[in-house]
């Protein structure tokens, strides 16, 4: 294991590492990232439940997803996809 893969506390305290790893550092990380992906997958869950209300109200999920990807683009970017689709549609023949 390389140098640059062994995080120590900045203090230099190792009594706790095991074979150069800051045990106690590496499960506090880890238990970090498990508690944000829990509230990912629940963040996750929320948007099914939303786009399902929406889609109850007459709303189709598949065109919201479209906006919502649009709405994060910047407006050149928007623009430039848009020209591209239309030069490629244009090439095949579709309108």
């Amino acid at each position: 294991m390389s140098e640059a893969n062994v995080a120590e506390f900045p203090s230099g305290d190792k009594s706790d590492d095991v074979g150069g790893v800051a045990g106690k550092r590496l499960k506090s990380f880890l238990e970090r990232i498990e508690r944000l992906e829990e509230e990912k997958s629940a963040l996750a869950e929320d948007i099914r439940d939303v786009y399902a209300e929406a889609k109850s109200a007459g709303f189709e999920s598949k065109i919201m997803r479209r906006i919502i990807k649009l709405r994060k683009m910047e407006v050149e970017k928007r623009r430039e996809e848009d020209e591209l689709l239309e030069l490629y549609m244009a090439a095949i023949g579709m309108e």
